[in-house]
């Protein structure tokens, strides 16, 4: 079994977030994401709509300092109840 390569941290680590289409998700997955990575290059997000538009996905690239922030982040995430996956 190969090991995983090593992240070195701090770095540059986008995510892909993908909830329900609404018009407040952008607001919400960024300001649970600034919550935990604050400082984000609002220029740098984009918002996609899928074909049908019943989905949204939210990129962002933030500054990850460590595993426990991007737990963290992850579990935040997922406590919204509107967040399907992070890729």
């Amino acid at each position: 079994m190969t090991e995983a390569p090593k992240v070195e941290f701090p770095c540059d680590y986008s995510l892909k977030i993908v909830g329900d289409a609404a018009t407040d998700f952008r607001d919400a997955i960024i300001d649970v994401v600034e919550s935990h990575a604050p400082g984000i290059d609002h220029s740098s997000i984009s918002v996609v709509d899928s074909r049908n538009g019943k989905f949204q996905s939210v990129r962002v690239t933030i500054t990850a300092t460590g595993k426990p922030q991007l737990e963290a982040l992850f579990a935040s995430l997922k406590a919204t109840g509107r967040v399907h996956m992070v890729l």
